[in-house]
């Protein structure tokens, strides 16, 4: 006998209802002393996921006020605590493998992206080895053969890219740099032959793998939806062209791009001895490339979009390319110099951290030092870098983006720290256990520290330059504000015209930004 619609609807409301009047019962009544206060919220499995999602920052900072540094909220069911400050990003982000570790976290959605036996898809120990091998592929030698190569990706997209030909035109600033970008890392880091097959098939498939990580797949990765099949066939695909590079260097012997890292991988051994296999090598470039592109795209989308409010800013920068370079490209050393530059970077970073949130899975119950109150196994632990380099307490108006701020030697990351020279090596290499305390962490800190940050640097370095050099750039509402991240809103397009600037300088084309809502 069938059960009527009308019958099930009702039980299916009331189910709901209950759950909901529990849920806030629970909260007003049965709060554990020794667990961490739990954000206000109506629906059990929802919790606080629209709030976080909309604005992690905003989040952040409400709750800090209602609950202090230590905090959980629901995200899909998941219970997330959320440790604050400088104690919380140390007690996090060096935290002990055998209390809390970020494969069970992170595992889910970079694994199908990135291909089994690398990253987050083996042990801690295999993890950080390969990291090592990465981290030695980042040698100053290569970085000075790698900035000339950033600089001729740059001035020969502005050549021929369509949103730069003419007299004037429209151009999408974040998509303009995400191209940029990517271009730039696989014309250097990835070896000529994964640049020239970026014009053709693997283009393609690196946008199917892109798609793959979207945010329901920290939970569903497996679901056979038609973006999950396509980046499934992506993996495959890419990494087959890898390997079919590496099959063909092998055969050929020919080091002629020696510097990039696909030679530094196909030499390599991991510390037990045994030779890193052509699959591994092949799933570590996409994981190398899909990992930095996003970063250094939206670092250079917020760069830009700052400066155009600024036109004072570009001068000053140019001003300082003129005094240091003369009319010439930058070099890995000279980048060095251009301080004004390096400022523009490092403020940028500050503000606009291109990860929000860096989570953990707990292993086993944590402590907070000198509290009572305990993190249960299973709950997810998030630190939050960017809250400290959002905080007045170590910036003066800290929301305020002043590249000159970085002109005084006690500002950020460059402040004293007691102890930094305490180094601890996770197995790439020795770092500072002390550096985590530090509010200017865009590279992350800890066990997981980004090993790409010199590269990162020197590419950002050079994009910038390279721009600056080439283009005018202001904008098109001089009273318009800086668009405020938007987690959900693709940006809008900006406006371009060319002009000649004075006899005695290099030709620049004056490109104008539209106010935008970024998606970072």
């Amino acid at each position: 006998m069938a059960i009527p619609v009308g019958k099930i609807l009702t039980s299916l409301v009331s189910v709901i209802s209950i759950s909901i009047i529990a849920n806030i019962l629970k909260q007003l009544f049965y709060r554990d002393p020794h667990r961490p206060p739990v954000v206000w919220h109506w629906v059990p499995l929802i919790g606080s996921t629209v709030d976080y999602g909309q604005d992690p920052y905003r989040f952040f900072f409400r709750c800090r006020k209602l609950y202090g540094d230590v905090f959980t909220f629901g995200l899909l069911g998941m219970k997330v605590t959320v440790y604050l400050g400088a104690e919380g990003n140390n007690f996090i982000l060096n935290g002990r493998l055998k209390d809390l570790n970020a494969e069970e976290v992170y595992g889910p959605l970079t694994v199908p992206v990135f291909g089994p036996g690398v990253v987050y898809d083996v042990d801690n120990a295999r993890f950080m080895d390969q990291k090592r091998l990465l981290k030695e592929g980042f040698t100053s030698q290569s970085l000075r053969a790698y900035v000339p190569q950033f600089v001729s990706e740059v001035e020969q997209y502005i050549d021929s890219n369509t949103a730069f030909q003419g007299e004037g035109g429209i151009c999408d600033i974040s998509t303009v740099l995400s191209e940029m970008s990517l271009y730039a890392a696989a014309g250097s880091l990835q070896g000529r032959e994964v640049r020239d097959a970026f014009d053709s098939s693997f283009a393609t498939y690196y946008r199917h793998l892109d798609d793959g990580f979207a945010p329901v797949n920290f939970m569903f990765p497996w679901l056979p939806t038609p973006v999950n099949r396509r980046r499934d066939r992506a993996q495959k695909m890419m990494a087959k062209l890898y390997m079919d590079i590496i099959q063909k260097r092998r055969s050929t012997g020919n080091h002629e791009n020696s510097n990039d890292m696909l030679w530094a991988l196909m030499d390599a051994r991991y510390k037990d001895g045994t030779q890193v296999s052509d699959e591994e090598i092949a799933n570590l470039m996409i994981a190398l490339l899909m990992g930095g592109q996003h970063n250094t795209a939206a670092s250079g989308t917020w760069i830009m979009l700052h400066l155009a409010h600024r036109p004072h800013l570009i001068e000053e920068l140019y001003q300082e390319q003129l005094h240091t370079l003369g009319e010439g490209a930058p070099t890995y050393e000279t980048l060095q110099q251009l301080t004004l530059h390096n400022n523009v970077i490092k403020e940028t970073l500050r503000l606009h951290s291109p990860i929000h949130s860096i989570m953990r899975k707990v292993i086993q119950p944590m402590q907070i030092p000198e509290t009572d109150i305990v993190v249960p196994a299973g709950h997810i632990l998030l630190a939050a870098p960017g809250v400290p380099a959002r905080s007045d307490e170590f910036f003066p108006n800290a929301m305020t983006w002043d590249p000159h701020r970085w002109d005084k030697p006690s500002t950020g990351h460059d402040r004293d720290l007691q102890g930094e020279d305490e180094t601890i090596d996770y197995g790439y290499g020795a770092v500072s256990s002390k550096a985590v305390y530090s509010p200017y962490l865009p590279f992350g800190a800890g066990r997981h520290r980004c090993v790409g940050e010199t590269f990162a640097y020197a590419q950002l370095g050079a994009i910038l330059a390279t721009l600056v050099r080439l283009l005018q750039w202001d904008q098109v509402d001089p009273e318009a504000p800086v668009p405020a991240t938007d987690y959900s809103v693709s940006p809008s397009q900006p406006r371009w015209e060319s002009k000649t600037c004075a006899e005695s300088l290099p030709l620049r084309k004056p490109g104008h930004l539209a106010p935008s809502c970024t998606d970072l």
